[in-house]
């Protein structure tokens, strides 16, 4: 079996999943955002894997009604 070569065709774009839920590469350091209604255990582990994914550090706390995440480094 003999392919054609073909010019021109570009190639589709590359499919990188689900978009994320979390802002986790928009924040700057000092930056944070607010999970509403969430438990502190439940949620604590969703930053440290962002963390590990993305060579990046953050820190959560548990406030009034939510959680709150902070990006430290």
């Amino acid at each position: 079996m003999k392919f054609k070569v073909e010019k021109g065709i570009p190639a589709p774009k590359v499919k990188k999943g689900p978009p994320r839920k979390y802002p986790w590469l928009e924040m700057e350091v000092g930056d944070s955002f607010f999970v509403p209604g969430v438990n502190y255990n439940e949620f604590k582990t969703q930053p440290s894997n962002a963390g590990k994914r993305y060579g990046l550090k953050y820190t959560t706390r548990s406030v009034d009604g939510g959680v709150r995440v902070w990006r430290v480094e």
